[in-house]
């Protein structure tokens, strides 16, 4: 068959009644959308009159797909939630019936374990996440996203449940609230992902898939890999992993659900972990391994949305670890992450590039 001849089949109309085309179907297909269903719902073919089906299921039989091998080998596998965040830019936040409008608006790819592994991928290491998104049109635009960043997205399972979304009003100050929204979404049950695909140096976990984590963890527990808890909040996942891992980075709301004062968490904390850290925001954080302590004051930056500092704080800890650096530089480099990402707005957008990175961690000697 000639070039001519095949560019000329994949522009091909299958289905009239939307007008799509071989060549959108082959695309679908290449991105793992393998079955008409799939098809229908990406683009609405064989939803009408449904003559195009048969013509749609030649296509994916036809389909010659380069199998989804990764490298085995990543510095840091991130296992959680995946969404997509509405960041809108206000003034203040509305008050009991208050119309308003914002200044601008961030449309982007959310979720802590997501972020991180985006975090990880901008700090020129080896990035996978592995998690759930839907079929839909956001969990289109983040799965994307994420090849876009360089993050592996082989262990990331695709489904008709919709994917969650976020939504930010973040003040100038940086202060923010949160709208999150997960539908019907379930937790993906333990067996759903395959890990031995990948062969991870650490492994980042943010409670919001527990069944997946704790299946993780018994796989790995010999394999001398350490394991990292984003503990943002108390929850279901969270409580199942906070004595299981090897490094529990809290949050201070985390610490207070649990506790009646961040000195009182810390110490309750560390005998549930070997390593305990508890983030203060713009006060910084303090520390516990073993019978080690300490605190860490926060870099100083101009606040534009808080949203994601954890996140970044969470990945670039991770990364740390891969790469072997001493306690406290660890805690730094992950500060100045966490402290840059405030800077953009959107969680996803505020994540600092390597070189960014590079020049305020210059600094962290300041700090120590």
């Amino acid at each position: 068959m000639s070039t001519k001849t095949t560019q000329s089949n994949k522009k091909k109309i299958i289905c009239d009644c939307t007008g799509t085309t071989q060549e959108k179907v082959e695309v679908l297909i290449a991105k793992g959308r393998n079955t008409v269903e799939d098809i229908a719902s990406a683009t609405g073919a064989g939803t009408g009159c449904g003559s195009c089906d048969v013509e749609i299921q030649e296509v994916i039989d036809n389909a010659k797909l380069p199998p989804l091998t990764p490298s085995k080998n990543v510095d840091v596998l991130c296992l959680g939630h995946a969404c997509y965040d509405l960041a809108f830019s206000v003034d203040h936040h509305p008050k009991a019936d208050e119309k308003m409008t914002a200044d601008f608006l961030v449309e982007c790819g959310g979720g802590p374990a997501a972020n991180a592994a985006v975090m990880v991928a901008r700090l020129g290491l080896k990035a996978a996440f592995a998690g759930y998104l839907g079929n839909d049109i956001q969990g289109e635009c983040h799965y994307q996203e994420l090849m876009g960043r360089d993050v592996n997205i082989a262990l990331v399972k695709r489904g008709e449940s919709p994917t969650p979304i976020s939504t930010i009003l973040a003040k100038p100050n940086g202060d923010r609230a949160l709208i999150n929204y997960t539908g019907a979404t379930q937790p993906l049950r333990a067996g759903s992902i395959d890990f031995l695909s990948l062969r991870p140096k650490v492994v980042l976990f943010d409670g919001h898939q527990p069944h997946e984590s704790l299946a993780l963890l018994e796989q790995i527990q010999d394999k001398n890999i350490p394991t990292v808890l984003d503990a943002g909040s108390m929850n279901e996942g969270t409580k199942l992993l906070m004595d299981k891992v090897d490094y529990l980075i809290c949050s201070e709301k985390f610490a207070l659900q649990h506790s009646h004062s961040i000195h009182e968490a810390l110490k309750s904390l560390s005998k549930l972990s070997p390593a305990v850290v508890i983030t203060l925001g713009s006060r910084g954080l303090v520390w516990q391994r073993g019978d080690e302590s300490g605190r860490l004051t926060s870099y100083e930056v101009n606040v534009v949305d808080s949203t994601g500092a954890g996140d970044a704080f969470h990945g670039a800890f991770a990364a740390a670890l891969s790469l072997k650096m001493k306690w406290i530089p660890s805690l730094t480099y992950a500060s100045a992450a966490g402290a840059l990402c405030c800077t953009g707005m959107g969680a996803r957008l505020g994540l600092p590039t390597k070189a960014e990175h590079q020049i305020l961690f210059s600094q962290s000697s300041e700090l120590l």
